[in-house]
């Protein structure tokens, strides 16, 4: 039975509704647009809303959409029969009022489809009913029946590699006979004499038998004995005498306590460390501003200058002859003509790191949204493709929320508690060096810092966020805002709880009047169970603003399974009703993959959520936020 079945254009007029329940379609219909249609997600034809399951068809010529809701426990086979008979009936039946394509004749006009809706579904019904059910296959149908029972019968003694030798040498005789007779007799070589054996009629004796046997052996294995005895004798006098180190002659040498670079210290307290360069340390550009990243680099333009070149010799002949190649000429755009396309154009998203179902989803979407499309007289299908695949990823990097840190932590200090960011992610990807970014960030913008130490197993994770808390002070010391310590390391060591620590954590800030709190948690793999147990244990008893998952801009079909698995462990592990998963991403290592930035595309699309920070280099003032444009440019440029 349907819940609902309704008929509205894209710019969100509704013809036509059939209400099968008494429920509103309004909600199921509104988490549809705005998920899908609103999202560039229309690779799949289905969409799930609670307990709802809504197929749609879209109709790029008239600017249609067609959906259907029905309960997801149902198994309705006649959905995709019924929406494509409705559309087709519906189309032809109303072809006037919506080829004028102004609201007002929307609006006025008058699309009476009750009767017809209902003679369509019961039909539609009875055609899924009519269906014999199917009969189990009986044994003289198989295959295995066809066989004749001597290919089942194995001989004794004959291995199964030499019975399909011989198998193979009959067919390929039986190649060579199909030729002629001539041919067969030409083909088939002089037999030389075999060895003498049981299978040639004459029988040996035991002694005779064995003997043989022990020669074959020998004449196998003989040489790679003689060669491991030889290896042996050589090998022998080297385990004699040590082998002495070489002494370089300009080497020198220096004593152990000379190469100790340990941390000096006095009755158990370590020493003052020496100043470091502060502008080395902090890098240029402005700290409290994040930069739009910029994609571009001097390569571009040399190829650029270099394509201008060819391009001034060819002729004017040619060169209108190519621009009128390929062009569609006003007809409505079908699979065939964009499936040579759309393959270039997922092995070229592929190629710049989106991961291979990502890809294959977004060429899908493209294909819906131009199916059915009409064409203007100088538009190629390559470049329409193109432009709609450029639209739909600007569209996937621009998420539903956005989240603006600055904004929630003034909301925050108005209600006098500390504003909560806890980073998560695999190990090795760079939590530790982004979050003291976020912190220089944080700090130049006048917000005071407490950065939670709970990463309790890795050895030297502690004094890494020691590190960068000595150098942030040292580049914002508290003389220079009126004695207030700006930012400080909460740490109570390792091998504890960090859920416990994170929780003393946020009370040590709301005491002390810190304005932001950064919880550093242990990296993990997302198919550790007891670590993602323990990290949804810290996010439900803490409830942090803001959870970041830190992800490398390196990795292409990883990124959907961390990402997916992450989600998944963070809802299955939590003790909450309503489980709290990523807010938000963190794109590290941006500055090393070049042009291959479809990590982006691959963690926003499949998350839904926005990418806050990308990290580009190894000082404080290396963090960018992400430029959509910018990403979509280089991840389109050949």
């Amino acid at each position: 039975m349907l819940d609902f079945f309704t008929i509205f254009s894209k710019g969100g007029l509704v013809l036509w509704c059939f209400q099968g329940v008494s429920d509103s379609c309004t909600g199921p219909v509104n988490a549809l647009i705005r998920s899908v249609l609103l999202q560039e997600r229309g690779g799949n034809n289905s969409f799930t809303h609670e307990a709802l399951t809504l197929k749609y068809k879209l109709d790029n010529q008239f600017e249609l959409v067609f959906v259907v809701g029905f309960q997801k426990i149902l198994t309705l086979t006649y959905v995709d029969k019924l929406i494509d008979d409705v559309h087709r009936l519906f189309r032809d039946k109303y072809r006037t009022e919506i080829q004028q394509q102004s609201a007002l004749s929307l609006l006025n006009g008058t699309f009476d489809f009750q009767n017809d809706f209902l003679r369509l579904l019961r039909e539609a019904e009875e055609s899924s009913k009519i269906r014999a059910p199917t009969t189990m296959k009986k044994f003289e149908d198989s295959e295995k029946a066809k066989k004749p029972v001597r290919s089942m019968i194995e001989t004794r003694g004959e291995k199964p590699k030499e019975k399909a030798k011989n198998s193979r040498k009959t067919k390929g005789a039986k190649k060579e006979g199909s030729d002629g007779p001539l041919a067969t007799s030409k083909a088939v070589p002089a037999e030389k004499p075999g060895p003498v054996g049981p299978e040639n009629g004459v029988e040996l004796s035991k002694e005779e038998l064995i003997r043989r046997k022990r020669e074959e052996f020998i004449q196998k294995h003989g040489k790679g004995m003689e060669k491991s005895g030889k290896s042996a004798k050589s090998d022998a006098p080297k385990e004699k005498g040590k082998k002495a180190p070489r002494v370089w002659a300009l080497g020198g040498s220096a004593p152990k306590e000379v190469l100790d670079y340990s941390t000096p210290t006095t009755n158990g307290a370590p020493e003052v460390a020496p100043p470091e360069d502060i502008n080395l340390i902090r890098g240029t550009g402005p700290g409290g501003q994040l930069q739009d990243l910029d994609c571009s680099s001097s390569d571009d333009e040399g190829a650029a200058q270099n394509s201008t070149k060819p391009s001034a010799t060819k002729g004017t002949l040619g060169g209108m002859f190519g621009m009128l190649k390929g062009l569609v000429g006003s007809k409505s755009l079908t699979r065939e003509d964009m499936e040579s396309v759309l393959d270039k154009m997922r092995d070229h998203l592929i190629a710049k790191n989106v991961a291979a179902d990502i890809a294959v989803q977004l060429c899908e979407s493209v294909a819906s949204k131009l199916e059915g499309k009409v064409m203007g007289t100088f538009s190629t299908v390559t470049s329409t493709v193109k432009q709609a695949l450029q639209e739909s990823l600007v569209q996937i990097l621009q998420p539903q929320r956005r989240v603006d840190m600055l904004r929630d932590i003034m909301d925050a200090q108005r209600h006098q508690r500390p504003y909560v960011v806890t980073f998560c992610g695999v190990n090795g990807v760079g939590k530790s060096t982004n979050l003291a970014k976020i912190s220089f960030w944080l700090l130049e913008n006048r917000f005071s810092v407490l950065i939670a130490a709970c990463d309790t197993f890795r050895a030297g994770a502690v004094e890494q966020l020691r590190t960068h808390t000595r150098r942030l002070s040292a580049l914002h010391p508290p003389e220079k805002h009126g004695g207030r310590t700006m930012v400080q390391l909460f740490e109570k060591g390792y091998g504890k709880d960090a859920a416990g620590i994170a929780m003393e954590a946020i009370a040590f800030a709301r005491n002390q009047g810190f304005d932001v709190v950064l919880v550093d948690t242990a990296g993990r793999m997302q198919d550790n169970a007891p670590l993602m147990t323990a990290l949804a244990k810290l996010i439900t008893v803490n409830a942090p603003d803001l959870v970041l998952f830190v992800g490398e801009a390196l990795v292409g079909n990883e990124a959907v399974d961390q990402l997916v698995k992450f989600n998944r462990a963070l809802a299955d592990h939590s003790m909450a009703q309503t489980p709290r998963l990523i807010d938000g991403i963190v794109l590290t290592k941006f500055d090393t993959i070049d042009d291959k930035v479809g990590a982006a595309i691959s963690m926003t699309y499949i998350t839904s959520k926005p990418i806050v920070f990308v990290g580009t280099g190894q000082t404080y003032c290396d963090l960018r936020s992400l430029n959509a444009k910018a990403v979509v440019a280089a991840l389109m440029k050949a």
